[in-house]
């Protein structure tokens, strides 16, 4: 107990050191070499008409910032999918949740680009937690009936499959001059991200997992058992409702402002366990938020700096490093299995 009780508070300041690490060498990365005193006078004093400034406020902070928000979001609503589901390969894009907003948004801006030359970023926020909801809807309809892990992982697979297919047909039918920004946004990208936008997705992010930290001990008790939060006077059905809600509200913000993002939920979540060495959920959510920002910041940094001038999607980056972290829980489930 001494030994968890000591360990928190230092990873907490190791996660807090990285995050300003990776911020200073992410925003002092790229074609433009910027100093790291030049950076600092520039985020002190504003933008000054400078080639460095409009680089660093057009351009890098918010990309930079996208993927520590957006990140965030991705990890928690991965926890608390995996809660939900009790199933720790459960995540947004396992799970097709964020293949499901992606068709919708996707098949919103097909139409709607036809006729004017926008689509206003709440609509976009609206449509992508819809197709969220309407995929989780199936998944816990065939969850009822699908009870081990690799099942589940194949459902997720097969509805992702069908919804990425659908997205790809839609695609095809865009006018030519949108279809470059769609197929980028589809593969998933914090490069096209604006200020204005992430104000929005950043509000309903933080109010999200604010939301889900004011939860943390309907999640303890409903981590011992439907029965045990029952009794211990969780209000079951409305509390699973609030998970899938806040966990489609944060994946839907995700999808909707830089595409679908691959593994993030699923990993960090685990990652984070393994760090602090305790599964408590009032230090699990805000070090997951905090570990899935340093995450996508840093497979945000080798998307676009690794094959420059090149850019690889941030999929490709997320999926190299997260997807092994499921294959090891699957195998340990495995094992595990066997020896029972």
């Amino acid at each position: 107990m001494k030994h968890i009780k000591f360990r928190i508070p230092l990873i907490y300041c190791l996660l807090v050191s990285a995050f300003f690490a990776i911020l200073v060498l992410n925003v002092n990365t790229g074609s433009l070499s910027i100093s790291p005193g030049e950076i600092f006078r520039i985020l002190l004093h504003g933008s000054d008409g400078s080639k460095a400034a409009n680089v660093i406020w057009k351009i890098r902070l918010p990309r930079l910032l996208a993927a520590a928000v957006l990140g965030g979001a991705l990890s928690v609503s991965g926890y608390l999918l995996q809660t939900f589901f009790r199933n720790p390969i459960a995540g947004p894009y396992v799970l097709g949740i964020s293949s499901g907003a992606k068709m919708l948004v996707g098949l919103l801006m097909v139409f709607v680009l036809r006729v004017r030359s926008g689509v206003p970023f709440y609509v976009q926020m609206g449509a992508s937690f819809l197709g969220s909801i309407l995929v989780t809807g199936f998944v816990l309809l065939f969850a009822r009936r699908v009870r081990n892990m690799s099942s589940l992982l194949v459902l997720g697979i097969m509805i992702g499959s069908i919804c990425t297919a659908i997205t790809d047909f839609i695609i095809t039918f865009a006018d030519e001059s949108n279809v470059a920004n769609l197929h980028s946004w589809s593969m998933g990208s914090f490069s096209a991200v604006s200020f204005h936008n992430l104000h929005i997705a950043s509000a309903v992010v933080f109010i999200s997992v604010f939301c889900a930290f004011l939860l943390s001990k309907p999640i303890s008790a409903y981590q011992l058992g439907e029965n045990y939060a029952a009794s211990m006077g969780v209000p079951v059905k409305a509390f699973r409702i609030a998970l899938i809600g806040l966990s489609s509200l944060l994946s839907a913000s995700v999808t909707a402002l830089s595409g679908p993002i691959s593994f993030v939920g699923v990993a960090v979540p685990h990652i984070t366990k393994l760090l602090f060495g305790t599964a408590v959920p009032v230090v699990i959510i805000p070090g997951a938020f905090l570990m899935g920002s340093i995450f996508c910041m840093g497979c945000d940094l080798i998307a676009r700096t690794a094959f420059a001038p090149s850019e690889l999607a941030i999929s490709t980056v997320t999926a190299i490093f997260g997807a092994p972290v499921v294959i090891i829980l699957m195998l340990k489930r495995q094992r595990r299995h066997e020896l029972g």
